[in-house]
């Protein structure tokens, strides 16, 4: 059985609506600060309310109006679709221990595919009142400004961010990763939001960002940011990335990102 072939929408229409999706669901989060009960899942894996709540909010809102699209999220959402190749890939929040413990680094991302392509993106982050997009070949925005990545080629003065499995120990070849990294750049940090990061590289705050236990609505809208802010996206390897599998390097550079993968191979 072939795979549905849609009608084209205009991105932009995608788009508009993941923003006003991802406006609703961020302001869910915040109005949920401070009482929430939380539960554990499985070790320091923390859920709490407030990811189910924003998540049916953004799936009511771009379900109203794209019904038969697909959709996948992290709260157990995964709606397939036999009348079109759309699909929405949401994260309603995404940075849930920061959010737990009260540490301000968290995000609702939202991305959109039309087969196996990332066309449009929004990363928001509530905090700052801060919404990065992407349109496929029309560039990457923050808050309406176009943003580029840094374009910084030396390694040894680039910031690094890496994500960590949770719960890992320290033999682990992500830990491994990430103490090597240290002797090689400025600084490597560890911050608990993939969206973040990889807006905060599309955006030039940071020179990279990498990790091996993503899961595909942590980077879907992200990977869109950095491809359009003009940097470089590969598996932890250097090969070509499919959002699907946990290994990600995005880079301000292709010399940073060939730089890390030699690194980390």
């Amino acid at each position: 059985m072939s795979e549905p072939s849609s009608p084209p929408i205009d991105p932009n229409q995608l788009l508009a609506a993941a923003i006003k999706a991802a406006h609703a669901g961020g302001a869910i989060l915040q109005d949920w600060v401070g009482r929430f009960s939380v539960r554990e899942k499985k070790r320091a894996d923390l859920v709490t309310e407030a990811d189910h709540a924003s998540q049916k909010t953004i799936f009511e809102i771009i379900s109203a109006e794209f019904p038969d699209h697909g959709y996948l999220g992290e709260e157990g959402l995964n709606q397939t679709s036999e009348a079109s190749d759309y699909r929405w890939i949401i994260d309603p929040l995404d940075g849930t221990s920061n959010y737990v413990h009260g540490f301000p680094y968290y995000a609702v991302s939202i991305g959109v595919q039309k087969g196996d392509t990332l066309i449009a993106g929004v990363v928001f982050d509530p905090n700052r009142d801060e919404t990065f997009t992407a349109v496929k070949g029309a560039g990457a925005q923050l808050n309406g400004s176009k943003i580029t990545t840094s374009g910084e080629t030396n390694l040894q003065m680039a910031m690094g961010m890496a994500s960590l499995p949770v719960g890992a120990d320290p033999t682990d070849p992500a830990v491994q990763r990430f103490l090597n990294s240290m002797s090689h750049m400025q600084t490597v940090q560890r911050s608990g939001s993939a969206a973040l990061n990889l807006a905060c590289v599309a955006s030039g705050r940071i020179d990279a960002f990498w990790s091996t236990s993503l899961k595909p609505w942590d980077v879907a809208a992200g990977a869109l940011l950095v491809l359009e802010a003009g940097g470089t996206l590969t598996d932890i390897k250097g090969d070509t990335i499919d959002i699907m599998v946990p290994s990600l390097l995005a880079a301000s550079s292709p010399t940073i990102a060939q730089s890390l993968a030699s690194l980390f191979s």
